[in-house]
């Protein structure tokens, strides 16, 4: 059983930095893409970036483009989204996911809240004040 687990989320204020982490414990050999989703308070959860876990291929949501950058680690079992310039309206829990054969690209366009990804974490609360 894959099971992720997010950290490094916080209060920060508007213009700050911040890298969260997801780490997968257990085996990744049946992992083809790995991606972070985002939940803002009242909302629907959204697609933030993904990656290819073999291939490393990213992609990522107009809104985050060219302020985070998603990488991942293959011997550390870990996954990263350096989160730069934050804004207000990136507060939201952020979740990592993972699926064994849904491609990185096709996670950047798929619905999360009605498509069934295979292993979710718990999520990390990032707060950006104004």
């Amino acid at each position: 059983q894959v099971q992720l687990v997010e950290s490094g989320g916080g209060l920060v204020q508007a213009g700050d930095s911040l890298r969260l982490s997801c780490e997968i414990s257990a085996h990744t050999f049946s992992i083809d893409s790995i991606a972070w989703f985002r939940q803002a308070p009242g909302g629907e959860r959204d697609f933030v970036a993904s990656i290819g876990w073999w291939h490393g291929y990213t992609y990522y949501a107009d809104s985050v483009q060219g302020r985070f950058t998603i990488s991942r680690d293959n011997a550390k079992n870990t996954m990263y989204l350096q989160m730069n310039s934050l804004k207000p309206e990136d507060t939201a829990v952020y979740y990592c996911a993972a699926d064994r054969a849904i491609t990185a690209q096709a996670l950047s366009v798929i619905d999360p809240n009605s498509f069934d990804i295979d292993y979710w974490g718990k999520g990390t609360l990032v707060t950006v004040s104004s």
